[in-house]
């Protein structure tokens, strides 16, 4: 088309940001995410990953009712199992977590997710207390 202008915009490049042990340790803290202090017997946490949904009831003791995902296809669903935590996709496991978008959550069977989109806490009773954190 005459006349038409054309703008490219190069972005700069992206910082790179080794994930080193004490990086890691340095912002774990910091991470958004559903920490395993604040679920409580009643509740339900409900993980969107990029391949599956998962539903998980907690049960309390670190206890979760799981349906969805793997539990589904391998017909394992409604069993107790316990997270183990979340990873970033390394050997270096987060055992605070119950679930972080960006992250992978692992179950004490060995399973693990695929990266994790969207994770939402839903309380289980109106008459609790909630808890600051």
């Amino acid at each position: 088309m005459p006349g038409a202008i054309t703008t490219a915009i190069r972005l700069p490049p992206a910082e790179n940001v080794a994930r080193t042990l004490d990086r890691i340790v340095e912002t774990s803290s910091t991470i958004e995410g559903i920490w395993s202090d604040t679920v409580e017997p009643g509740d339900w946490v409900v993980i969107r990953t990029k391949n599956s949904t998962y539903s998980l009831a907690c049960q309390g003791d670190g206890c979760y009712r799981v349906a969805g995902g793997w539990f589904a296809a391998e017909q394992a669903e409604d069993r107790d199992v316990r997270i183990a935590g979340c990873t970033w996709g390394g050997a270096v496991i987060h055992t605070k977590l119950v679930a972080a978008v960006g992250m992978f959550l692992e179950f004490d069977n060995g399973v693990r997710t695929t990266r994790i989109r969207e994770a939402r806490l839903i309380r289980g009773g109106t008459n609790r207390t909630t808890r600051e954190h």
